[in-house]
């Protein structure tokens, strides 16, 4: 049976299980909680730490050696063409989502009650706060001041922003010495995926375990009280993907969207277990690589750089979340000023951490600056497991995506020079 469907399988069995038993009380509750507190939850924390781990050695390794593998010309042609790509879709994926929280506006749909249960729930945990980081600081945070300290606190971009240092001088030094740092490199990435591809073959059981458990804590209950918003975000992200998305390859990348969506099944359904981009990159860089039959050096460069750069999803869930608590609230945004959120959600998603909730401190700050009161944010924690699921799904075949576009117009390129 082929991987993607086991994981699928895994997802089904996992949610029935869970919800069936969020349902159960008395004892049978009690068993359960211990059941997910200590046995499911750790065997799925430890299935995606596992993948957590490796990302940073497989984004480090992917990035240096598809930059090594491309000359100084080529490479400031793909790196313009995936900044283009993606701030213009990224753009249309906000735009779709502000379009159907305007239309349907779930914001005003049962408000008071959704307000009190907002503030109920705020009551109970705690809101993620606003970073407190002006802009001049957020660009110079951009390049890291230590290397090592960015990829122990997790900082994405500067691990992506050493690695393009490190890639590019290797591109520029060309002797020997060089050319055996660049094959270490490739032995590193050789080693991390032989381990990824160990970890795909138990995702499964990973899977199953982080459903139950998300579906066991969380039930329906939280789902059916903000139903109207998470159709909102579902119907915004599945418009984009099964609209946007072919479109841009059958007009850009020239391919069958049927056949693009056949051969990245496996990366898409372990996006959607995983909620995390940068977990699924492994996978991502082995469907580009293997069922797309996309250049080696174009592949590392774009899905490594777009795990944190290219959110479509993430930009759209953003946009959509930050205009419903604005209606839950009776914030009424301009389109001036709705405009400046759209920016921000753009900039936003290249920013956001390829993590699960990676988002939330995004959101966060957009609530402060429009002054929409910050309870309502846990209104969204509440089903942000979901809804990230989804997003990152939409991110991950985003990725996928732009690799095929820029490897076509790579080679239109080519095609013109030699003519």
């Amino acid at each position: 049976m082929p991987t993607h469907v086991k994981i699928l399988i895994a997802i089904v069995v996992g949610a029935t299980l869970g919800l069936l038993a969020h349902e159960l009380e008395g004892d049978a509750a009690t068993g359960v909680a211990w059941v997910t507190d200590n046995l499911t939850a750790t065997v799925g924390d430890l299935w995606l730490r596992a993948l957590k781990m490796l990302a940073i050695p497989m984004i480090f390794a992917a990035l240096v050696i598809g930059i090594a593998e491309l000359d100084v010309r080529k490479l400031g042609r793909i790196g313009s063409k995936t900044l283009i790509y993606t701030v213009v879709v990224s753009t249309i994926a906000v735009g779709i989502g502000m379009l159907f929280v305007n239309v349907f506006q779930p914001g005003d749909s049962d408000a008071p009650a959704l307000r009190e249960l907002a503030r109920a729930l705020a009551a109970k945990k705690d809101v993620i706060a606003a970073p407190a980081q002006s802009a001049a600081e957020m660009v110079t945070a951009l390049v890291p001041d230590n290397p090592f300290k960015a990829a122990a606190n997790g900082d994405m971009i500067g691990i992506l922003m050493f690695a393009l240092f490190i890639g590019v001088g290797a591109t520029l030094v060309r002797n020997a010495a060089t050319a055996r740092f660049v094959e270490a490199i490739q032995g590193l990435y050789d080693i991390v995926m032989r381990l990824v591809l160990v970890l795909i073959k138990l995702a499964p059981i990973g899977v199953a375990a982080l459903v139950f458990t998300t579906m066991a804590r969380l039930g329906v209950d939280i789902l059916v009280n903000i139903a109207f918003y998470v159709a909102v975000v579902v119907a915004a992200l599945a418009t984009h993907l099964l609209v946007v998305y072919p479109v841009l390859l059958k007009v850009v990348a020239r391919r069958s969207p049927i056949a693009f969506f056949k051969d990245s099944r496996l990366a898409i359904s372990t996006a959607f277990a995983t909620a995390s981009s940068n977990a699924t990159l492994p996978t991502s860089l082995e469907v580009a690589e293997h069922n797309l039959k996309l250049p080696r050096g174009i592949a590392r460069f774009v899905l490594t750089a777009g795990s944190t750069m290219n959110q479509h999803g993430t930009a759209l869930f953003e946009g959509v979340t930050v205009l419903f608590l604005a209606q839950l609230f009776e914030v009424d945004l301009s389109l001036g000023q709705q405009l400046g959120v759209m920016f921000i959600c753009v900039l936003g998603g290249v920013g956001t951490a390829g993590i699960p909730a990676g988002s939330l401190p995004v959101v966060a700050m957009i609530l402060a600056m429009y002054g929409i009161p910050p309870e309502g944010l846990a209104l969204v924690m509440g089903v942000d497991r979901f809804l990230d699921m989804c997003r990152t799904t939409l991110n991950v075949t985003g990725d996928l995506a732009l690799a095929c576009c820029v490897a076509a117009g790579e080679e239109a390129d080519l095609a013109a020079e030699d003519d």
